[in-house]
């Protein structure tokens, strides 16, 4: 039996793992054991020396698999390692694609801790508060406590750098802490929570600040009971102000759901009501996006397009469907003769809505408030062209024009007559043949085309002149 160091750190795992793997060691004859913890009972079996990490082979493994093991080696359950050494091991021995079997128990397993993993790791970035104590040479420093599942410290540390570059901190945990002095950060060992503050003149502030954005629209303390467990919220400032806000929240919502209405001017030029469109503050969504994105083409359009809502380079560039979907919306629209300069393209709501993940933007559909709230602007462009016909690209815009309980699996190339345009049908989203199942997305392609040729056919000859 060998007996091998479970260190939470990837490089060190591997440099174990590439050194018994190359000296044949099976998974079986492995202990893989915490530094400082006994893991045999008589200690190290005897055996042949184990090849140096020099000289050993190396071994490809698919990429999957280091995503994968780059998370779950901080899994604080030790057991992990002996996982990682045994899928590796297998890989190495006949089974290259073993990662892509999603139900093999071993890469389950790994799965599942990898996700436990950045679960922790969203939690620390979220739930951390920071207190401001007085250092020794009279400066200001920052001091947090937090009590992590697993061992992220490092792995969660670049976000505090990235966030509060500009402010030297600390945050201490049980197993390990890490400080920032402006310039590098440094670990040391962990310290019990007695070592931090308690509280701070800031945090007074910090209760204003929470109190006046907090959204009771979005209020639902089953789903925070849920994601913030009991044991971060003591460290939070905002816990004691919420049970208080959420008792007001009845009365605040009825006075928040409003619409954009109030914004739209009553006009039928596209020019009047995009440069209104730009001040709209009808729902929340017009707080993170970057800008309002208004419909584009002919203000005489006989074909209109709705889809559901600006995507990532939508907003930045402030134009509809110039980003992927648009891209497939492109194809499809020359596959079938339409010019797309003579099409009107909007969206069903006009602020991008999306879940941030570092430096990634992860689109979110709109809820029904938002889109219902945001239905006098199409409504507005669709009374300024009095198109022939509609074509609702995905779900959200049949459900916005037609009704909420509209389904494109049932519904979809159906022919309708409503008071937006002579006819109305609804296809498939162009972002939908990005996200199907690979298999499907052909025919996804070809019915987003046959549904276009159907929307031509109902189009009257232009009048003559």
């Amino acid at each position: 039996m060998r007996a091998a160091s479970a260190v939470a750190d990837l490089t060190a795992w591997r440099a174990e793992a590439r050194t018994l793997l190359a000296a044949g060691v099976a998974p079986t004859d492995v202990m893989w054991t915490v530094p400082g913890a006994t893991g045999l009972l008589f200690g190290d079996a005897p055996g042949a020396p184990l090849a140096s990490a020099a000289a050993e082979p190396q071994t490809r493994v698919p990429a999957n698999f280091i995503k994968l093991a780059e998370r779950a080696v901080l899994h604080r359950d030790s057991s992990t390692h002996d996982v990682l050494y045994r899928v590796l091991w297998r890989i190495a021995h006949g089974e290259p694609r073993l990662t892509d079997d999603a139900a093999d128990p071993d890469v389950r397993t790994l799965t599942v801790r990898a996700r436990q993993v950045r679960e922790d790791i969203h939690r620390m970035h979220a739930f951390v508060r920071f207190r401001l104590v007085t250092a020794d040479d009279g400066g200001e420093h920052y001091i947090a406590w937090h009590r992590a599942d697993h061992h992220i410290v490092e792995a969660a540390s670049s976000f505090f750098v990235d966030r509060f570059a500009a402010m030297r901190w600390s945050i201490l945990t049980p197993d390990r802490s890490v400080h920032w002095n402006l310039r590098e950060l440094a670990f040391t060992p962990g310290v019990p929570r007695s070592a931090a503050p308690q509280d701070d003149a800031l945090e007074e502030l910090w209760r204003t600040y929470y109190a006046s954005t907090f959204n009771p629209a979005r209020a639902n303390p089953k789903l925070h009971a849920r994601h913030v467990p009991a044991r971060y919220r003591a460290a939070m400032p905002e816990s004691a102000i919420i049970p208080s806000l959420l008792a007001a929240a009845t009365p605040r919502v009825g006075a928040m759901l409003e619409d954009a209405a109030p914004y739209v001017p009553v006009t039928r030029s596209l020019t009047v009501l995009r440069e209104a469109a730009r001040g709209c503050t009808g729902c929340e969504l017009c707080g993170p996006a970057t800008q309002t994105v208004f419909g584009e083409g002919p203000a005489d359009a006989r074909l209109v397009l709705v889809g559901e809502q600006p995507g990532d380079q939508e907003d930045r560039l402030g134009r509809p469907f110039v980003g992927p979907a648009g891209r497939v919306l492109d194809a499809a629209l020359a596959d079938v003769g339409i010019d797309r300069t003579t099409v009107y393209l909007t969206n069903a709501v006009k602020h991008f809505r999306f879940l941030p993940r570092g430096q990634t933007r992860l689109h979110q559909r709109p809820t029904a408030d938002q889109i219902r709230a945001c239905r006098p602007w199409v409504g507005a462009e669709l009374r300024a062209i009095r198109p022939q016909v509609v074509v609702c690209l995905g779900a959200t815009a049949a459900q916005s024009l037609v009704s909420s309980r509209f389904r494109i699996t049932v519904d979809r190339g159906r022919v309708l007559q409503t008071h937006w345009a002579e006819h109305l049908l609804a296809t498939h989203h162009p972002a939908a043949i990005l996200r199907v199942d690979p298999e499907l997305a052909p025919q996804y392609e070809a019915e987003l085309r046959t549904d276009l040729i159907a929307a031509m056919a109902l189009l009257r000859p232009p009048a003559s002149v």
